[in-house]
């Protein structure tokens, strides 16, 4: 039988120590970076973006790649770019650690999608924290508070 199918992530990750790095500026070079590095990873990016200080993928993983190492890759490759062009991101000093994977049903894909066009509006009242432990406990996954940003 062949491999099939189906799992829609969300990913979240965001910068160290909260910083802010993204703007109207950069924002769609680093998107469209990401989205390239999915694309060579035989990874579908439905959506790249994010908000101030975080980033949103909404994607299938092919099926050997192991999630793991996908977000080691994307924040390597992205982090190389930030470098290269330092000037387009002042103050980015990394990512943090961590990561969070949540998975969904096909038929979510574009509510996922709508709400991260729309994070920019969603993070004028919303932390990035706030949002990520609302995820957190929407998918019933167990934290630490004091490890939730590093």
């Amino acid at each position: 039988m062949s491999t099939y199918t189906q799992i829609l992530y969300q990913l979240v990750f965001g910068s160290k120590d909260y910083t802010h790095f993204l703007t109207a500026k950069n924002q769609q070079l680093l998107f469209g970076y990401i989205a390239g590095v999915l694309k060579n990873k035989s990874c579908h990016s439905y959506i790249v973006g994010g908000a101030i200080n975080h980033i949103h993928i909404v994607t299938h993983i092919h099926p050997t790649i192991a999630l793991s190492f996908l977000i080691k890759d994307i924040k390597k490759a992205s982090n190389e770019l930030i470098s290269r062009e330092k000037s387009m991101f002042p103050g980015f000093s990394g990512w943090q650690v961590g990561f969070g994977a949540f998975t969904y049903h096909i038929s979510s894909k574009e509510t996922l999608i709508n709400y991260v066009v729309n994070q920019a509006i969603h993070h004028r009242t919303v932390t990035y924290k706030d949002e990520l432990i609302r995820l957190l406990e929407e998918n019933f996954v167990e934290y630490t508070d004091d490890y939730l940003l590093v």
